[in-house]
């Protein structure tokens, strides 16, 4: 099989309508308060930087990388490749992801930082595929909801490669 990336699927004006549109809801709905922005690496970097300048209110910014661990290990463990440098006690943080697909690896994660005791924690998703969900978790921002493709740019990779694309694009077999 060989795969090959698609026409745009959703503009770059379709995404700063999204970007507009989350920055004026969160903003509305921190207002008055200080959010600590979660950004998980690598895919959420382009979104985070879109969203931050939209944010009308006092924010901060820190990352995070996590995965889940592959075959041969255990279910259901989450590995911190990269953990906050802020401590999140007593403050509102708002994780920032890219996409959610099967929801697995950012429930472990909403669970984990649960733990160190946030004032709120919430999740804002550029993209969502409530069709790939495994788990309940709840998404308190979703800028766009997607259908089942393996989608690539603005930030999101294939391999490594096309995070660079302005628009979003599917990966298509040849």
């Amino acid at each position: 099989m060989v795969l090959q990336v698609s026409d745009v699927m959703i503009s770059s004006d379709e995404i700063e309508s999204m970007c507009d549109r989350l920055g004026e809801q969160i903003s509305r709905d921190y207002k008055g308060k200080e959010v600590l922005l979660v950004g998980v690496l690598k895919g959420s970097f382009v979104f985070m930087a879109d969203l931050i300048r939209r944010l009308d209110l006092d924010c901060r910014v820190d990352f995070m990388k996590v995965s889940s661990y592959g075959t041969g290990m255990t279910p259901g463990e989450l590995r911190i490749i990269q953990d906050l440098e802020e401590s999140i006690s007593g403050r509102h943080v708002l994780i920032v992801e890219d996409i959610i697909d099967s929801g697995r690896t950012l429930l472990r994660l909403v669970e984990l930082l649960q733990t160190r005791n946030p004032a709120s924690l919430k999740i804002v998703a550029a993209f969502d595929k409530p069709e790939r969900r495994e788990v309940d978790l709840k998404v308190d921002y979703v800028g766009m909801q997607i259908p089942d493709e393996f989608i690539v740019g603005y930030g999101l990779d294939y391999a490594g490669l096309y995070r660079n694309y302005k628009d979003i694009r599917y990966m298509e077999d040849i």
